[in-house]
């Protein structure tokens, strides 16, 4: 299916953009020429259900959907559910969600639990074939037995037992006649392999537990290698899509489907998507949701696309960056403001913009008459001239930023402070008198005089102002909560850590910080959930779903400052 436009009604199409070139789209495109499998192309994208996408998983995902349209053909979204004690529902509607807003649309909706029967069938050819056999070793031992990258495996004490016995036993575990981790199904290849995935790998281990769809139905169940080839070639993959850890695994995929003498799929694998500061295990975030060191999984400074989601990322952005970083045959790391820079670019063509001062200093404009107000007209988006313009109230009493005006300016500093005239956003020129101070000392009100030739702010003399701060007026603005996010880790690489250490203790303190009282420009009053703004001067911002009538919240998205952009223009 084609992306959907990030923003678009149901139904509307993005227009594609140029694909760069990569070395999935070549072998896709030379089969097509070849018209191997008649020039069909279908792919699937397969994740485990034990928690949620995160943006990893956005690149396999563009992958399968995106390569598959590229080519006329079909993606299947298919669940790998063979590990019940890790997986559930709430994790399936997630993965489901999470497509879909990424703007895809799978052609089939399957899961490998639809396959149980059929393995199970397939597993009992293998053994009446004298190519798998039950082992009662531990795990322990089937572990040592199974040798190193330098030595030879050791031959099961069990692998030799007769056809009719590992029937027997197999029908027995498929029964639920033994205790979990009892015997295990293996394949029998070769203990010798270079490859210590073919060191007769076990195809199914016993487990009682309970299936989110299955339920007590089977107390056996697959291994991901058994089910996962299998799987593709009952859906007549014929493009499967990994990453590059199991390269390793491809023999075996191929093993299994030479074996069974099935649809011969072919697995293709790529980079990982890893990003600094940003930790990629599903595992280890699931750890963090479990220990409440965040907010759930759609906490926005988890790297989940829920949680992006919420912080107010788009998908075109996410699509845009993925299409950027491209795929190869070798891991890396890419800078996390690489997607920052994606994320800006999107919103600073989409994004209202509009005014709201976080850290609010009460301004006093002592000759602008006490019952008068006012509205200027602001500009919705420089960068779309069909966004139009909205009114914005301006009165005598004003808010604008503490660090918008200083008492006793440094160098270089050049808003507001006593005696310099500074331009308000839309407004006058104003021109700072005096000062308001609490008993600590600190300014809390700041007197103005401003000059009423320079309404809509210009001079009708020509004179120049060298800077312009924003405002809201203080009759009118609305209360808000800001949520400010910075890196979840304070370290590049989350996993670098002294022997003994935990990743953990690179989570940065400074993650995340609360305004409570915000003041924003009353056009925000009403803003509905997701809706995404530029803060003038502060940055892109988005409604988040804790909002209640009346008390809106906002998460800041990413900051103005894009330091991407500048290591691009560096390396020209």
């Amino acid at each position: 299916m084609k992306p959907l436009s990030a923003e678009a009604a149901p139904g509307e199409i993005a227009a594609p953009e140029p694909p760069p070139c990569n070395f999935i789209r070549d072998i896709i495109a030379e089969d097509v020429k070849a018209n191997k499998h008649n020039g069909r192309v279908q792919t699937r994208f397969p994740p485990e259900p034990n928690g949620y996408l995160h943006i990893g998983h956005a690149k396999a995902i563009c992958l399968d959907f995106g390569l598959a349209d590229e080519f006329g053909g079909r993606t299947n979204l298919r669940f790998d559910d063979t590990n019940p004690q890790k997986e559930d529902k709430e994790y399936v509607e997630s993965i489901k969600n999470d497509v879909k807003w990424l703007g895809y649309q799978w052609d089939g909706l399957y899961y490998a639990s639809d396959y149980f029967d059929q393995l199970y069938e397939w597993a009992t050819k293998l053994i009446k074939d004298g190519k798998a056999y039950v082992d009662d070793s531990s795990a322990e031992d089937i572990r040592r037995y199974r040798g190193t990258l330098t030595e030879p495996g050791k031959d099961s004490p069990y692998r030799n037992r007769s056809i009719e016995e590992n029937l027997g036993l197999f029908e027995r575990m498929r029964a639920g006649q033994y205790p979990d981790g009892s015997r295990v199904l293996r394949a029998k290849i070769d203990m010798a392999s270079p490859n210590l995935n073919l060191r007769d790998p076990v195809m199914y281990r016993i487990l009682h537990a309970e299936h989110h769809r299955t339920g007590n139905k089977w107390p056996i169940y697959p291994m991901y290698d058994f089910a996962h080839g299998q799987s593709d070639s009952l859906e007549n993959v014929t493009h499967s899509m990994c990453s590059l850890e199991f390269a390793d695994h491809q023999p075996l995929y191929n093993w299994f489907i030479e074996q069974l003498g099935i649809f011969p799929s072919r697995q293709i694998e790529f980079d990982r998507l890893n990003l600094t500061y940003t930790m990629m295990s599903k595992r280890k975030l699931r750890q963090l949701v479990e220990e409440g060191r965040v907010n759930g999984w759609d906490d926005p400074r988890m790297p989940t696309l829920s949680g992006m989601r919420r912080r107010g990322y788009t998908p075109k952005a996410i699509r845009n960056f993925v299409q950027a970083v491209g795929v190869s045959r070798t891991n890396g790391t890419v800078e996390l403001a690489m997607l920052e820079h994606f994320v800006r670019e999107d919103l600073n063509r989409h994004a209202p913009r509009v005014m709201a001062v976080l850290q609010p200093l009460k301004v006093v404009i002592d000759n602008y008459p006490e019952n008068q107000g006012e509205e200027m007209d602001a500009v919705n988006n420089p960068e779309d001239a069909s966004a139009g313009t909205r009114k914005v109230p301006f009165s005598r009493v004003l808010y604008i930023e503490q660090d918008d005006f200083r008492e006793d300016p440094p160098k270089g500093y050049f808003r507001l402070s006593p005696g310099r005239e500074v331009r308000l956003r839309y407004g006058y020129f104003i021109t700072a008198k005096s000062v308001v101070k609490n008993e600590d000392g600190e300014v809390v009100e700041v007197h103005c005089s401003f000059d009423p030739a320079t309404r809509g702010g210009n001079a009708p003399d020509g004179r120049k102002v060298k800077s312009t701060i924003h405002w809201a007026s203080a009759a009118h603005a609305i209360d808000a909560e800001v949520r400010i996010y910075e890196t979840l880790f304070s370290k590049e690489n989350p996993d670098e850590v002294q022997e003994g250490g935990n990743f953990t203790e690179n989570l940065n303190p400074l993650s995340l910080a609360v305004i409570a009282q915000a003041k924003l420009e009353p056009s925000l009053a009403n803003a509905p959930l997701g809706a995404r703004f530029q803060f003038e001067r502060l940055g892109y911002f988005c409604v988040d779903p804790d909002s209640k009538p009346g008390k809106p919240v906002f998460n800041r998205t990413v900051a103005l400052k894009d330091t991407w952009a500048k290591v691009k223009r560096s390396r020209g």
